[in-house]
């Protein structure tokens, strides 16, 4: 209960705050501006080259404006002092990330619903109607990769101590996860000394990074996971067999409980310290 009094708190404060607005605008920017140019793409295939390029345009926007405001969230409680105010009442540090999770979740899934509604509502305007599976899909694809870079976002918070820090290792986080990955991947497997390490890394190496994960596993459930070489054959046998949302939705969940999980740690470990 005092997680969802957090969260009515986050959403309200959330919905008034200009950097909500701004993103928002932002988000419906780049969305309607890249569902006009997949929508002009006629086919009846459910991956094709417009396909990759949104999700790939999704994934350098999304997880940069999810760290930002979940981040700064955590960051202004502990900078402008809410935080000792708020410690004085009967709540845990995790009541308070849980609520802080589940409010700013909604802010996030309601402004994606925002976007992904305006641009499909575009596309129709300029009698350029896309298939109602292609914007559930994107939908889903951005919902599932904001909530898991939110528990990261409240990781962050958790031991940054203002919002220049927080600001800081956020862009960190986004720029190793999503823009030099391909490159530490390379760097990482050219060092092993076996051939047969390649393989098992790789695929450990995945799962660590939730935006490949994420990428690999919706790309490999539309039908394209030749894309990504034999390397990742056991991938494709369990992610499209019936089984494979459960093993997805098991570790994306673990992704999440993990990270919030450390991020309460690590604030009550500091609240201790300074506390001596």
């Amino acid at each position: 209960m005092r997680s969802l009094t957090v969260a009515q708190r986050e959403i309200k404060l959330g919905f008034r705050n200009s950097w909500t607005y701004s993103f928002l605008i932002l988000l419906s920017i780049f969305t309607i501006g890249i569902l006009l140019l997949h929508s002009g793409v006629a086919t009846s295939l459910m991956y094709t080259d417009m396909t990759g390029t949104v999700i790939n345009m999704i994934l350098y926007l999304l997880p940069l404006i999810t760290l930002l405001l979940g981040g700064f969230s955590v960051a202004v409680e502990k900078e402008d002092g809410h935080w000792e105010l708020l410690s004085t009442y009967p709540l845990s540090t995790y009541s308070f990330l849980w609520g802080k999770w589940i409010g700013l979740a909604v802010i996030l899934l309601t402004m994606l619903f925002f976007s992904f509604g305006l641009a499909g509502i575009i596309t129709v305007i300029f009698n350029q109607a896309l298939r109602l599976s292609s914007l559930l899909f994107f939908w889903i694809f951005s919902a599932i990769l904001a909530l898991v870079y939110l528990s990261i976002a409240l990781l962050i918070g958790s031991f940054a101590k203002n919002r220049w820090q927080t600001l800081i290792i956020g862009i960190g986080v986004w720029f190793i996860t999503i823009i030099i990955w391909p490159l530490l991947i390379i760097g990482t497997l050219s060092h092993l000394p076996s051939y047969k390490l390649i393989q098992p890394t790789l695929q450990v190496l995945t799962i660590f990074n939730p935006a490949e994960f994420v990428r690999v596993f919706s790309i490999m459930r539309l039908g394209a996971g030749s894309a990504f070489g034999a390397d990742y054959d056991m991938w494709i046998t369990w992610a499209t067999s019936d089984y494979g949302l459960v093993i997805f939705f098991s570790i994306f969940i673990c992704w999440i409980l993990a990270a919030v999980f450390i991020g309460g740690f690590i604030w009550n470990r500091g609240d201790k310290l300074e506390a001596k």
